[in-house]
C-alpha cells in the first residue's frame, strides 16, 4: 500500500495521467448533479474547471522539478482560485429585483478549482473528502434545508421551453391561473438554440397552493424543458 501511494504521489507521465482522468471524473460527477438541476454550469463546465485547475497545478510542478525553473511551483496555481471568481460571476442572477441566485452554483466552481488543485497536487485525500462532502452538500443537507427554513409568501419561477410552445399562451396561463407577476421572456440558461426563458413571481400563499403543486401542474406541459424555483 505504501508503495502504490508512493507512487501516486511522484510526479510522472503515468501519475500526470491518472491525476488528470481523476479530475475529469471527478467534475464530471458534480457537474452531473448540477446539470440534473437546471443549473447555469453544468457538466462540461465542472470538468474544465477541474482539468484546468490540476493541469495549472501540474505546470508549476513541471517547471520547478523537471525544468529546475527557481521559482515558487504554486505561484501559478495560485491565480486559479481568483480566475474562478470570473466564471462564478457569470452565474450569479439576480431574480425579480429582490433575490439572488447562482450563489451555490458559483461556490460549487470555486470549490471544484479548489479539488482540482489539490488532485494536481497530489493530495488525494483531501481531494475525494471534500468531493464527498461536496455531493453531500449540495444533494442531502439542500433537502435539510428546505425543511428547516420557511419559504417567501412569493416564489420566483424560471421556466424554459422548447420552440414547439407558443409563448404568449403559457404568459397567459402564468398570468391568469396562477396570478403571476412581473413576467419576463429571457433567453435560455441552458443556451440550447430554439428554447426559450418565462421568469415572474408566483403569490402561492395567495393562491394556497404549495409551490411544488405549481410546479408538477408546469411540468406537465409538453414544452417545459425544465423549471427553476
Amino acid at each position: 500500500m505504501d508503495q502504490i501511494i508512493a507512487f501516486l504521489r511522484d510526479f510522472s507521465p503515468y501519475t500526470v495521467i491518472i491525476r488528470l482522468v481523476l479530475a475529469f471524473l471527478v467534475g464530471g460527477i458534480i457537474g452531473a448533479e448540477r446539470g440534473k438541476q437546471g443549473r447555469a454550469a453544468g457538466m462540461r463546465t465542472h470538468i474544465l474547471v477541474s482539468i484546468g485547475a490540476a493541469l495549472t497545478t501540474m505546470i508549476g510542478i513541471y517547471t520547478a522539478e523537471i525544468l529546475s525553473f527557481d521559482s515558487d511551483p504554486m505561484r501559478i496555481a495560485a491565480q486559479v482560485i481568483s480566475g474562478i471568481g470570473f466564471i462564478g460571476v457569470g452565474t450569479i442572477l439576480i431574480k425579480g429585483g429582490t433575490q439572488v441566485t447562482g450563489l451555490t452554483t458559483a461556490a460549487g466552481l470555486w470549490a471544484v478549482g479548489a479539488i482540482g488543485l489539490a488532485i494536481g497536487v497530489g493530495f488525494y485525500e483531501g481531494a475525494l473528502t471534500a468531493f464527498v462532502l461536496f455531493i453531500l452538500t449540495v444533494s442531502i443537507l439542500q433537502k435539510i434545508e428546505n425543511h428547516l427554513y420557511s419559504k417567501p409568501s412569493h416564489d420566483f419561477l424560471y421556466i424554459e421551453i422548447n420552440s414547439d410552445c407558443a409563448v404568449s399562451e403559457l404568459l397567459s396561463l402564468l398570468h391568469t391561473t396562477y396570478q403571476a407577476s412581473e413576467l419576463n421572456v429571457t433567453p435560455p440558461r441552458s443556451g440550447k438554440n430554439g428554447n426559450v426563458g418565462i421568469e415572474g413571481i408566483v403569490p402561492i400563499e395567495k393562491l394556497k397552493l404549495s409551490m411544488d403543486e405549481v410546479v408538477t401542474a408546469l411540468k406537465s406541459l409538453e414544452c417545459v424543458v425544465f423549471i427553476l424555483e
